[in-house]
């Protein structure tokens, strides 16, 4: 008998779509950034409509002749790498077809072309081009005029503005509700009604932990009848520890937090999780939000109190060492240029809302911003060391320590020791292995120099073996005990400036550029840096009330993390290419008042959902749809999918199985052994089911769990701010036959079926747990048409030797309430 019928029907009858646009603020800046100068220097000149003769009737200058190809076939097939004949062209996979024919292209921007076939090839051209020459030569250096250019709303510092009248006085709780009030009023509009009672408990305790309200909390705010009842509620949400898990995770999504280093080579960052509960620490402790900016990007820098705090701070700068890297690559300047250029990318965007690396190859496209200001910024992290604790192996070009901060710093090392035998062990075998790999290299050059042939494989073998061995050493202590070890970033002792690289390459550098900031940024010309790095200069510059665009950009996120949507919706991008803010003066009113609070996340967060406009119902009002259909006025609350973590949290916690309280570390840093071994063990880490918040998950580029990578979960090699939202078979699938998804089932199933002796209260215990209210009739009476259905067709099935029927229909019928449109969605 078919458990999973029953869900099934549920699904397809409730299910909701959910439009997006073509393509997202990430996958534009991609497209800028990595592909459309590669295809203008290395491509255009044979494959475009102004080429004297294009060759194999390919052209490339517009998407429409990207995706048709030419005489082979499609160059580019979205999603599907296999079948893009670019990729195999530029891989130099096929003799006949090699491009560019002048040289093949490095490894990195392979693999950018990759990663953008991988992303469904969004590609923001036109179907057409009048002049493929002029196309090109928007990429050649032009003058920016920058004093024109700090006109623009976003490099305008935010200004106060008198708080507009409205005509319904009696609507609005608070300032935020005037500004929004006084938009709907201009179109003629007005708000919807008030959200029920236990919908706004369900949304705001999702909002705020990631998590339903338990059945406690239920009937504590039901009975709660007095008008500070929901401040009650917010307040204890705030206060709770699961507020941090959550909201960090928001800020995860945006630092592009992983545990490995994606791109060719994926190694492991097996330390990496000290800056993912730093992170949850801070949104804990509501630690000022221009200190959390301050301390990860210069934590190394700052004052501390103690050894404790100082090593708090150090791994604070995780932020810069997280990121994607090409290990592979071998030139030691390309590497720290990609380093420092992903740096760049991550902070400028995460807490400017601005593509500055967009400005590596040329000046900006579309923004104020010369090819200057990012060498400028450049040299800053070229002149600060990235330790992140990799071994040199095969493919693995560049190495790196890590930082040590010592049993004084409290913290735990996030796995366990071994024996002081056992450590020496481990010693030994490292030695022995090194004698014999300078035995051998000795030996292979002895038989160049006489001619023989030397066995390469052995040798590189060798040299990994004794680099696994080095790294399990280096691990612990002579005594067996764990070191306490940390990513993070470091000043180098002597500071440099960075070249301007024609076209962003290494091999070809110009003039050298101070280090210095984002001019754009600055009332008038910034000031220069005169010690160290510059990027102490930078983090305070960054933490400060004079920047323009630090305290609005995390405003905005924190109303797109509420609402679903934000005033500016390209929440990472508030350059030219980005949207205009729906509500500039509040934008900026917010702004200010996140200022003038001591920059707190959780009294800004409070303020907003104590708000009317955050305490709509989502119903929908024809007149204001057909005004406003996309409610970028916030005319009413948005229904929005839960996020992958907080579905399966949620399906975790009303089963009875979630576990608050995970061990210190990640499973990657307990994975041990060496080679293949510990290549298995970390993609084994990442597969195994566990019963923590998903935030404390195994997270290893390019092995996002299933559980998080079906529903949505933000690209951990790229910032986001605003995750896609998708609604596809293969969720519903998902949640029909995963393993772990029928184990909670059976597990929720068996909660209900212990709340009472009696099935009717079980059945309604099961509704309340599952969508925070009582089941209505209809749902009553469909509820026991299924039961009696389903005992008939597992007794016909002779299905009972499997064990207890009433217990696989209970199972049944809660995985389908965890499937239901209901459970995944927040109104």
């Amino acid at each position: 008998m078919k458990r999973s019928t029953f869900s099934l029907l549920l699904l397809l009858a409730t299910q909701a779509g959910v439009a997006h646009g073509e393509f997202t603020d990430e996958q534009r800046n991609f497209f800028e950034r990595k592909i459309r100068p590669v295809l203008v220097e290395e491509c255009y000149e044979c494959h475009s409509a102004q080429s004297k003769k294009v060759k194999g009737g390919l052209m490339l200058d517009t998407k429409e002749a990207t995706l048709n190809g030419g005489d082979t076939g499609p160059a580019v097939v979205p999603g599907k790498i296999s079948d893009s004949l670019l990729i195999d062209a530029i891989r130099y996979g096929n003799k006949d077809m090699e491009m560019p024919p002048k040289g093949k292209l490095p490894a990195s921007v392979i693999a950018d072309f990759e990663t953008w076939v991988k992303m469904g090839a969004p590609d923001p051209r036109g179907e057409t081009v009048a002049d493929a020459n002029a196309a090109a030569s928007q990429w050649k250096k032009k003058e920016i005029d920058v004093a024109e250019g700090r006109k623009f709303w976003a490099y305008q510092p935010p200004k106060k503005s008198p708080v507009p009248e409205v005509k319904n006085t009696a609507w609005a709780k608070s300032d935020l509700d005037r500004y929004v009030l006084a938009k709907l009023e201009e179109k003629g509009l007005q708000p919807v009604a008030d959200a029920q009672k236990l919908d706004l408990l369900r949304r705001v305790t999702f909002d705020l932990t990631g998590l339903p309200p338990t059945l406690d909390q239920i009937q504590a705010f039901m009975k709660d009848t007095s008008p500070e009842a929901f401040t009650r509620v917010v307040d204890n949400l705030l206060a709770s520890e699961r507020f941090g898990e959550y909201w960090g995770r928001h800020w995860l999504d945006v630092a592009r937090y992983a545990e490995s280093s994606g791109k060719d080579i994926n190694v492991p960052y097996p330390f990496a999780w000290r800056y993912r509960d730093w992170v949850i620490g801070a949104f804990n402790e509501d630690m000022p939000y221009n200190e959390f900016i301050r301390q990860q990007v210069a934590g190394d820098l700052v004052p501390f109190k103690d050894a404790v705090d100082q090593s708090k701070k150090i791994v604070a700068t995780g932020f810069l060492a997280i990121g994607t890297k090409p290990h592979n690559e071998r030139n030691p300047r390309q590497f720290a240029l990609e380093v420092a250029d992903e740096q760049i990318d991550t902070l400028t965007q995460a807490v400017l809302g601005t593509t500055v690396a967009c400005a590596r190859c040329h000046d900006h496209k579309f923004d104020p911003i010369p090819q200057k200001d990012y060498y400028a910024l450049a040299g800053i992290f070229l002149s600060s060391e990235t330790l992140y604790g990799t071994n040199g192996v095969i493919q693995n070009n560049q190495p790196s320590d890590l930082i040590e901060l010592g049993h004084e710093s409290g913290m735990a090392p996030g796995f366990e020791g071994i024996s002081a035998s056992a450590r020496a062990d481990l010693a030994r075998r490292m030695k022995q292995l090194e004698e014999t790999r300078v035995e051998r290299q000795q030996e292979a050059l002895a038989a160049r120099r006489s001619g023989k042939d030397v066995d390469a494989f052995r040798l590189l073998a060798i040299r990994q073996q004794t680099s696994d061995l080095k790294g399990q050493v280096n691990r612990y202590e002579e005594d067996g005990s764990a070191r306490i070890l940390a990513m993070g970033v470091y000043d180098r002792r002597t500071p440099v400036n960075s070249p301007l690289f024609n076209r962003g390459e290494a091999t070809q550098p110009g003039e050298t550029v101070p280090r210095g900031f984002v001019q754009v940024m600055f009332p008038s010309t910034p000031p220069q840096v005169t010690k160290g790095s510059g990027r102490l200069d930078l983090a305070n510059w960054l933490a400060s009330t004079e920047n323009p665009q630090t305290a609005r950009v995390m405003t905005n996120r924190m109303w797109r993390w509420l609402f679903g949507r934000g005033i500016v919706a390209s929440v990472d991008n508030f350059g030219a290419m980005g949207e205009k803010p729906s509500h500039p003066e509040l934008l900026d009113w917010l702004a200010l008042r996140f200022m003038e609070n001591g920059w707190s996340v959780k009294k800004m967060v409070r303020e907003i959902v104590l708000s009317r406009t955050y305490q709509l119902s989502s119903q929908h009002a024809p007149q204001n749809f057909a005004a406003d259909p996309d409610n970028t006025l916030f005319w009413r609350m948005k229904t929005r999918a839960l996020d992958a973590e907080s579905l399966r949290d949620a399906m975790l916690l009303i089963s009875g199985e979630i576990d608050f309280y995970p061990p210190p570390g990640s499973p990657v840093s307990r994975v041990t052994g060496e080679g293949r071994a510990a290549i298995l063990g970390y993609y084994q880490a990442t597969q195994q089911p566990s019963k923590f918040r998903s935030v404390y998950l195994p997270l290893i580029r390019d092995v996002v769990p299933e559980a998080l990578a079906l529903f949505d979960f933000a690209n951990p090699a790229l910032v986001t701010g605003d995750r896609e939202t998708t609604n596809v078979p293969s969720q519903s699938l998902y949640l029909m036959n995963n393993a772990q998804v029928i184990a909670l089932s059976d597990a929720f199933a068996r909660r209900v079926y212990e709340s009472s002796k009696d099935n009717p209260t079980r059945m309604v215990n099961a509704y309340w747990l599952a969508f925070g209210r009582a089941p209505t009739q209809q749902e009553v009476l469909a509820t026991r048409t299924f039961f009696s259905e389903y005992a008939q067709d597992a007794s016909k099935a002779k299905s009972a030797k499997h064990g207890d029927i009433s217990m696989y229909a209970w199972s049944a019928f809660c995985q389908a309430l965890m499937a239901s449109a209901e459970f995944r969605f927040l109104n």
